[in-house]
């Protein structure tokens, strides 16, 4: 799930891997092994920097429904 909500909200705001990446201060090899799954336990610091970056919870980034 966090994948694919990583690829539709990059997508949503136009951004290309490198942009992000850039944006979120990770390294281009990390995003895209998140984007295509192989890296199935980033970091909570990573996946703050996300949330921050797209400006959506946790929650929302993770799939997680409450």
């Amino acid at each position: 799930m966090l994948s694919k909500n990583i690829k539709k909200l990059r997508k949503k705001q136009n951004l290309s891997q490198e942009k992000l990446a850039q944006k979120v201060g990770i390294t281009y090899s990390t995003l895209i092994k998140m984007e295509s799954g192989l890296n199935k336990n980033p970091t909570l610091e990573t996946i703050i920097k996300l949330a921050d970056a797209f400006k959506v919870t946790i929650d929302k980034l993770v799939g997680r429904q409450i």
